[in-house]
């Protein structure tokens, strides 16, 4: 039976290139999860977009002396080049600087007001005599409260990972002029996050048994307090969404409260792109659909404490149905900073390297409950013994030798024996020990349990050692490749949502014309818009492809190719060379 899913995906800021982080922490698992589900027929949007009223875009913009739009428009268009180049599959990626979304942003500001879950308060911020303003968070520096270091952030710390309140820093300074900010007194509009405390937890203590245990302590830990404040919904600050309340002229709502909004905003900009204007409510008015939310730790609370509560609070929309929030990546043994420079671009990295092989080596080694470490040597190591010597080679081997000798067309085979019956059974199985895994969001040990199909189809293909058949029975030959082929047709449906490009090159190789995730097209969206990608699959929903397809005896093979580049060892250490020049 059919489902309706929905994948929202964390937006990232547009104020520089997307980079690893944002590869393994937010935008990877979600792609693997709807690539899997779409395989499976259900209908499944994917959406997301550039978060573009983050003070790291005004303070960028400030620096370059440009507007902060000239930021967004460079780093968006840089962003949907890579994404498209990762084969990461939205159906909507747009951002947050549209029309659509600052009225639907505003809509729910007045809602929650109205509803009576927002009250106005005074609040404690920063100000710079020189530079005449209140300071957001990005615009002060200052030493860490909590482990000294000199040079945190307004509202996190690079070196110890703590979330920080600009006036919580010792010896502030502002970081356009480098005075001392005073404390001064600034009203603003706050979220009664104390009033939704008890629904919120009844909320979460219903049905959550498949949470990941430290998302769902988090959460608990913080709703189980019952101290839970109001957070302040706007700020002292000229770009950004406007109040939309007489008399605020001078305030712009703040940046977390309208990026979360994005998920329905972006839902209401595709149902009026694809023709349907009110298409959204199937996706958020329908209790039946599943809401899934991919995200980094440090996004948590917004995802299973704000924005539920917002949604509680505006009434009749549907509230999460998992978020599956990942640990951190760590870069060569160390925590990734842009202020640093110690971080590995996307564009960059895909200039020099396939697509497939950054997938595959984040998905074996994703952060899904620790920190996890990339380091170039593992990469280079697993994409040349795993990736080329254990699949790629499988692949290839069996392909060019049945190829060779048997007409390029597949073999027809003989009775199966015991072997040929259980190495067919096995993959079978993977079908059902992956598919669990997928849906409930462990991608590791998914893709480790496809890759040890093909460690097992490595020793059967030794043992039955074809090469050597083929001189004394061709026809114990035909039969072990056919065997053979069926079992490497599997792997690509099985490794397909991890190592799409791949997948899709093998089954053109096996002979097939169609795409194997269905048909698919990229739209070019109106300039207007501002929404530059989207991507939809013409297969139809309801068909299931997640499933062993038998590659007929006489099929004739496409032209076979290898699958994957083997890496030169010296890349590893011109690759940490690069990087610590770049971080000086």
């Amino acid at each position: 039976m059919s489902e309706r899913i929905l994948v929202c995906v964390a937006w990232p800021y547009a104020n520089g290139n997307l980079h690893l982080g944002h590869v393994a922490g937010s935008l990877l698992p979600p792609d693997i999860f709807a690539r899997y589900h779409r395989l499976r027929g259900h209908d499944v949007l994917m959406v997301s977009g550039s978060d573009t009223h983050g003070t790291p875009i005004t303070v960028k913009a400030e620096k370059e002396g440009v507007t902060p739009r000239e930021i967004v428009d460079r780093y968006h268009t840089a962003d949907l080049h890579a994404l498209k180049g990762l084969g990461i599959a939205f159906d909507l990626y747009t951002e947050t600087d549209t029309e659509n979304h600052w009225c639907i942003t505003q809509d729910m500001f007045l809602g929650l007001l109205h509803n009576g879950y927002l009250y106005k308060d005074t609040m404690i911020s920063l100000y710079c005599h020189s530079c005449r303003r209140f300071l957001a968070d990005r615009y002060v520096e200052g030493t860490c409260p909590h482990c000294g270091y000199t040079e945190a952030r307004g509202d996190q710390c690079d070196e110890c990972g703590r979330t920080l309140d600009a006036t919580e820093l010792i010896s502030p300074r502002c970081k356009t002029c480098g005075g001392t900010p005073e404390p001064r007194e600034t009203e603003h509009f706050f979220l009664d996050l104390a009033k939704l405390n008890a629904p919120l937890l009844e909320w979460l203590n219903t049905d959550k048994e498949h949470w990941r245990r430290n998302v769902m302590n988090f959460a608990r830990n913080m709703l189980e307090s019952g101290d839970l404040r109001g957070r302040p919904i706007t700020r002292d600050i000229a770009w950004g969404i406007p109040v939309p309340l007489e008399g605020y002229d001078d305030k712009r709502i703040y940046v977390w409260f309208d990026a979360v909004i994005g998920y329905l905003s972006a839902t209401v900009e595709w149902a009026n792109l694809v023709g349907r204007p009110e298409a959204w409510r199937e996706w958020w008015q329908d209790e039946s659909v599943r809401h899934y939310y991919f995200m980094g730790k440090d996004n948590i609370v917004f995802h299973t404490v704000i924005w539920p509560g917002m949604l509680y609070g505006y009434g009749g929309l549907n509230l999460p149905y998992d978020v599956p929030a990942n640990e951190y990546l760590r870069v060569q043994g160390r925590q990734l900073s842009k202020s640093r420079n110690w971080m590995i671009d996307l564009p960059d990295f895909l200039e020099r390297y396939d697509p497939d092989a950054l997938r595959y080596i984040l998905s074996i080694n994703m952060p899904e409950r620790s920190d996890s470490d990339f380091t170039w040597e593992e990469f280079v190591r697993r994409n040349n013994d795993e990736l080329v010597a254990t699949y790629g080679n499988l692949a290839n081997r069996v392909l060019t030798f049945a190829a060779r000798h048997f007409e390029g067309r597949v073999p027809e085979p003989g009775d199966l024996d015991d072997e040929d019956r259980a190495m067919l059974s096995r993959t079978e199985t993977a079908f059902a020990t992956v598919a669990e895994d997928l849906e409930a969001c462990h991608f590791r040990s998914a893709i480790a349990e496809a890759m040890e199909v093909a460690r097992e189809a490595n020793r059967y293909l030794d043992a039955k050692a074809p090469w050597f058949q083929i001189k004394q029975d061709r026809q114990a030959a035909a039969t072990s490749l056919y065997t053979m082929i069926q079992v490497i047709s599997s792997l690509k449906t099985l490794l397909c949502p991890f190592l799409p490009f791949s997948s899709q090159a093998l089954h053109e190789m096996l002979g097939f014309q169609h795409d194997l995730l269905g048909r698919q097209y990229i739209e070019e969206l109106p300039e207007e818009t501002r929404s530059h990608l989207g991507l939809r699959y013409e297969a139809p929903v309801g068909e299931d492809r997640w499933q062993s397809v038998t590659v007929p005896a006489g099929q004739a093979f496409g032209p076979i190719r290898p699958l994957f580049r083997k890496l030169e060892e010296a890349v590893a250490a011109e690759e940490v060379e690069r990087m610590l020049a770049r971080s000086g």
